[in-house]
C-alpha cells in the first residue's frame, strides 16, 4: 500500500480554531479545480460520510467514505466505504506549534491493480499531496506554508502564483 504525507503551518491560529475549517470538506472543491465535488452528510454529533469526485490522470476517481472527528484529540479519521480505491484511510491532525497551528494530513492507499501500481501511485501520491496543500492554504486565505517538502511548496506556489502579463513597454 502506498502512503501520502504533507504537512502544512498556518501561521498565527490555534489548532482548535483551524479544525472547524480543515473539516469543512464541502468547501474543498470551490479552492481546487483538482476536487471536482464532495458531499457531506452527517450521521452523528462526531462522524460525517462524504462522497468524493476527484480528476486524475485522464478520468475521475469517485469514493465514499466515513469522516471521524475528535475534537478533543485535534483529529478527524477517514475510511473509504465504497469507491474506486481497493483501500484507502488515513487522518488529519492538528496541533500547536508556538503561535502556529501543524496540519498534518496521512493517507494510504491502493488501487488494487498491482500491475500499474508503479505507475498510478507516484502520480496519486503527488495529486494527494499538491492538492491538499493548495486547500489548506487556501482555506486560511495564503497565511500557511507547506513545512518538510519543497517539491509540494514549488507545485503550490506555482499553481497559486497570479499570471505574469508580458508587456513590451511601449506606449
Amino acid at each position: 500500500m502506498r502512503s501520502a504525507h504533507v504537512t502544512i503551518r498556518v501561521h498565527d491560529i490555534e489548532a482548535a480554531a483551524a479544525f472547524d475549517r480543515v473539516g469543512a470538506f464541502n468547501r474543498y472543491a470551490e479552492l481546487s479545480d483538482v476536487i471536482r465535488s464532495v458531499t457531506t452528510r452527517q450521521v452523528s454529533a462526531e462522524e460525517e460520510a462524504s462522497d468524493w469526485d476527484v480528476y486524475f490522470r485522464n478520468g475521475i476517481l469517485s469514493w465514499s467514505e466515513t469522516d471521524l472527528f475528535d475534537r478533543d484529540a485535534l483529529t478527524i479519521t477517514f475510511e473509504q466505504i465504497d469507491g474506486d480505491f481497493a483501500e484507502f484511510n488515513g487522518v488529519w491532525r492538528l496541533t500547536a506549534d508556538g503561535r502556529d497551528c501543524l496540519v498534518d494530513f496521512s493517507a494510504e492507499f491502493d488501487f488494487g491493480i498491482p500491475s500499474l501500481a508503479g505507475i498510478l501511485d507516484p502520480v496519486a501520491e503527488r495529486v494527494f499531496k499538491e492538492t491538499i496543500a493548495r486547500v489548506v492554504i487556501s482555506l486560511f486565505a495564503g497565511n500557511a506554508s507547506v513545512v518538510g517538502d519543497e517539491a509540494v511548496a514549488r507545485a503550490v506556489a506555482e499553481l497559486t502564483a497570479e499570471p505574469v502579463v508580458a508587456t513590451s513597454g511601449a506606449r
